[in-house]
């Protein structure tokens, strides 16, 4: 049975599945749908068509699915998906797609958006990914698995973080980020692999040496790029983690980010 405190205000095409909690204030309106468990603090508002998986935290003040900032936004029925388990923490704000982009905003399984962090229209936040306090994305951005990115950090429109990536707090990124590696600064660079996000993750210590090898490969041999991939894929192409490097390198539209330089 639900738990739903009497101030809270329950639009009529709202569905809210078993033993979910609702906190005092909050406001559900449109085509919205709470999965099992969700516990949705004070003063929340979830509008717009917005689907929420099972077992969710969500807590004061989190704004969920409201109009995307964007000029050339008219009004169109996008939307907001949010997996299972995810945590949302207080004033954390996400905002639905647009019919530039996918016309969705997703968040997948297991995510953590801390306190007065900011997804913006039309991005996707893959499985697993941390975003510390006040991290922001701008439009059309996407962020792979197990992906953190820091506290204060912005992420411009259309850049890629990739899966296992490290954005250091305070960082802007305005090029693609790519996976395993760890970037930082006001114009982010990169600086070596992740090496202890991915032990974290249970890498083993052989894709760990392939991985740190391809880097080196790529951003400090001096090749062209074209040739360092066909290098790379020769010594190393047997792993999935590096084919997955060179896919995400090759298919970059914004650009990668630079190495600064100095050692992983």
């Amino acid at each position: 049975m639900s738990k739903i405190h009497p101030t809270a205000i329950i639009g009529e095409d709202v569905r809210i599945e078993e033993s979910v909690e609702i906190g005092a204030y909050s406001i559900l309106v449109g085509d919205v749908s709470i999965g099992k468990g969700t516990k949705i603090g004070n003063r929340v508002s979830i509008k717009g068509k917005v689907k929420i998986g099972q077992d969710c935290k969500i807590y004061d003040g989190v704004v969920i699915g409201e109009e995307p900032q964007h000029l050339r936004y008219a009004g169109e029925e996008s939307e907001v998906i949010i997996g299972n388990r995810v945590i949302i923490r207080e004033y954390a704000t996400i905002h639905r797609g647009t019919s530039i982009g996918i016309m969705k905003t997703i968040i997948e399984d297991d995510v953590m958006l801390m306190a007065y962090s900011h997804v913006a229209h039309d991005c996707i936040v893959r499985r697993g990914v941390i975003m510390a306090n006040c991290a922001t994305l701008g439009g059309h951005v996407e962020v792979g698995e197990y992906a953190f990115i820091g506290g204060l950090s912005a992420v411009h429109q259309w850049a890629r973080v990739g899966a296992y990536a490290m954005v250091g707090g305070l960082s802007g990124v305005s090029l693609d980020i790519p996976p395993y590696t760890r970037a930082s600064g006001q114009h982010a660079l990169l600086y070596g692999v992740n090496t202890v996000g991915l032990e974290r993750r249970g890498f083993k210590k052989e894709v760990i040496k392939a991985i740190k090898r391809a880097y080196r490969i790529l951003f400090r041999s001096g090749m062209l790029k074209k040739e360092a991939i066909e290098v790379i894929l020769k010594e190393l192409g047997e792993y999935e983690e590096i084919r997955h490097l060179v896919e995400f390198i090759k298919t970059s539209k914004r650009g990668v980010a630079r190495d600064a330089g100095g050692r992983s």
